[in-house]
């Protein structure tokens, strides 16, 4: 079946606006990132109609996103009456964080303050939601929320709802050329602009999104794949184990009712 993008837009579009109905919630807080998730996010939230703030927070950020994302803003604020900016330059608390923090051996190799990036972010759209009486809304496609678990635990992937992670990347880059979204987006290489350097989703993966698309799908036996095919379902089935902590609720101690 071939992927309908009118049909899909409508059916998110219907989806936000049966959610703020039933949650009494009528506004929408979303971090766009000059990438094509949040973009269409941002761009479907606001064809709802209802007030939409969309936020731009740099942290050391390369130009090319922070250009990306002014021309993104720029057209919706132009398009849709419902819509407001937010620039909330996050680069001095960033830092003045990074100076508190006690010196030690990384063993993540960069990995903790890149996702203290993503955290910090998350805290200033929940604080700009509340302040409006708005829902934040996450970013994150089907493969990253649930196949490799592509995000940051309490940072992007601390949301209220998620209009498009039943969606695999393919899905979405086809629903942002049919919501018009700036070429500079379409073309851009996926990034989640956390490092501050050139680096993108695939150079960390080790593997593009469209190959993952195909690793997430294969339900046949992995003894029977060869090649890069081999190579690539290996990286999604790691990444898919070692994330299930991200993907599933946090863990309980249940007390038995014999202790109580």
């Amino acid at each position: 079946m071939s992927f309908n993008a009118t049909y899909v837009a409508d059916h998110i579009i219907r989806w936000l606006d049966a959610y703020s109905d039933n949650s009494g919630v009528e506004a929408y807080v979303v971090g766009v990132s000059g990438g094509i998730d949040s973009a269409v996010t941002a761009t479907l939230c606001a064809q709802t109609g209802r007030p939409t703030f969309i936020v731009n927070m740099p942290i050391h950020q390369a130009s090319s996103e922070v250009e990306r994302s002014s021309e993104l803003i720029q057209k919706l604020c132009s398009t849709y009456i419902n819509i407001s900016s937010i620039h909330v330059d996050l680069t001095g608390v960033y830092d003045a964080l990074k100076s508190s923090l006690p010196a030690v051996k990384d063993k993540s190799n960069g990995l903790a303050l890149a996702n203290t990036r993503a955290r910090l972010r998350m805290s200033t759209l929940y604080a700009l939601a509340q302040e409006r009486g708005a829902l934040v809304v996450g970013t994150g496609n089907k493969i990253e929320d649930f196949g490799v678990g592509f995000f940051t635990k309490y940072g992007d992937g601390g949301v209220d709802i998620s209009p498009i992670a039943d969606l695999v990347k393919s899905e979405v880059f086809l629903l942002g050329a049919y919501l018009a979204l700036p070429q500079s987006i379409l073309n851009a290489a996926p990034t989640d602009g956390l490092w501050g350097d050139s680096r993108n989703d695939e150079d960390q993966i080790g593997a593009s999104y469209p190959e993952l698309e195909q690793a997430m799908s294969f339900n046949g036996d992995p003894s029977t794949l060869a090649g890069r095919e081999k190579e690539v379902y290996e990286i999604y089935s790691k990444l898919n184990k070692i994330n299930q902590h991200k993907m599933n609720p946090i863990p309980v101690c249940e007390i038995p009712s014999s202790l109580r």
